[in-house]
Protein backbone atom coordinates (compact mmCIF):
# COMPACT_ATOMS: atom_id res chain seq x y z
CA UNK A 1 0.00 0.00 0.00
CA UNK A 2 1.40 3.13 -1.56
CA UNK A 3 1.42 5.30 1.97
CA UNK A 4 1.68 9.85 0.75
CA UNK A 5 1.80 12.48 3.72
CA UNK A 6 -0.41 15.16 2.29
CA UNK A 7 -2.98 18.27 2.84
CA UNK A 8 -6.86 18.39 2.73
CA UNK A 9 -8.38 21.05 2.04
CA UNK A 10 -11.35 22.52 4.73
CA UNK A 11 -12.56 26.27 5.42
CA UNK A 12 -15.01 28.05 3.56
CA UNK A 13 -14.95 28.91 -0.40
CA UNK A 14 -11.95 32.02 -0.64
CA UNK A 15 -10.61 30.84 2.74
CA UNK A 16 -8.80 27.80 2.93
CA UNK A 17 -7.12 25.85 5.62
CA UNK A 18 -5.57 22.72 5.06
CA UNK A 19 -4.52 19.55 7.60
CA UNK A 20 -1.68 17.44 7.06
CA UNK A 21 -2.92 13.98 6.70
CA UNK A 22 -1.14 10.35 6.05
CA UNK A 23 -3.64 8.85 3.77
CA UNK A 24 -3.91 6.00 1.51
CA UNK A 25 -2.47 7.45 -2.75
CA UNK A 26 -4.99 5.92 -3.91
CA UNK A 27 -8.18 7.90 -1.89
CA UNK A 28 -9.50 11.13 -2.77
CA UNK A 29 -8.09 14.34 -1.83
CA UNK A 30 -10.89 15.05 1.01
CA UNK A 31 -11.18 11.24 1.40
CA UNK A 32 -10.49 9.02 4.25
CA UNK A 33 -7.31 9.24 6.17
CA UNK A 34 -4.83 6.86 8.24
CA UNK A 35 -4.11 10.34 10.67
CA UNK A 36 -3.76 13.87 11.28
CA UNK A 37 -0.07 14.87 12.05
CA UNK A 38 -0.60 18.80 11.83
CA UNK A 39 -2.30 22.03 9.72
CA UNK A 40 -1.13 24.67 7.52
CA UNK A 41 -3.02 27.96 7.33
CA UNK A 42 -1.68 30.36 4.42
CA UNK A 43 -4.40 33.08 5.27
CA UNK A 44 -2.69 34.51 8.31
CA UNK A 45 0.52 36.83 8.03
CA UNK A 46 2.98 34.58 8.06
CA UNK A 47 1.90 31.42 7.13
CA UNK A 48 0.87 29.68 10.36
CA UNK A 49 2.33 26.06 10.55
CA UNK A 50 1.86 23.42 13.40
CA UNK A 51 3.15 19.76 12.50
CA UNK A 52 3.31 16.86 15.39
CA UNK A 53 7.00 16.51 14.69
CA UNK A 54 7.37 13.19 16.70
CA UNK A 55 4.76 11.83 14.27
CA UNK A 56 5.68 13.25 11.33
CA UNK A 57 9.71 11.59 11.54
CA UNK A 58 7.83 7.97 12.29
CA UNK A 59 5.40 7.82 8.99
CA UNK A 60 8.42 9.15 7.13
CA UNK A 61 10.89 6.79 8.82
CA UNK A 62 7.83 3.65 7.55
CA UNK A 63 7.79 5.06 3.99
CA UNK A 64 5.25 7.33 3.96
CA UNK A 65 5.95 9.80 0.85
CA UNK A 66 5.51 13.52 1.43
CA UNK A 67 4.19 15.58 -1.77
CA UNK A 68 6.08 18.72 -3.24
CA UNK A 69 4.02 21.15 -0.99
CA UNK A 70 4.25 19.13 2.60
CA UNK A 71 7.69 18.66 1.57
CA UNK A 72 8.25 22.24 1.56
CA UNK A 73 6.39 22.87 5.08
CA UNK A 74 8.37 20.11 6.60
CA UNK A 75 11.71 22.23 5.50
CA UNK A 76 10.27 25.22 6.99
CA UNK A 77 9.23 23.46 9.92
CA UNK A 78 13.15 21.67 10.53
CA UNK A 79 11.70 18.21 9.56
CA UNK A 80 14.20 16.06 7.46
CA UNK A 81 14.02 12.27 6.39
Amino acid sequence: MAVKIRLRRMGQKKAPFYRIIVADARSPRDGRCIEEIGTYDPTKEPSEIKVNEELAKKWLATGAQPTEVVGKIFKIAGIEK
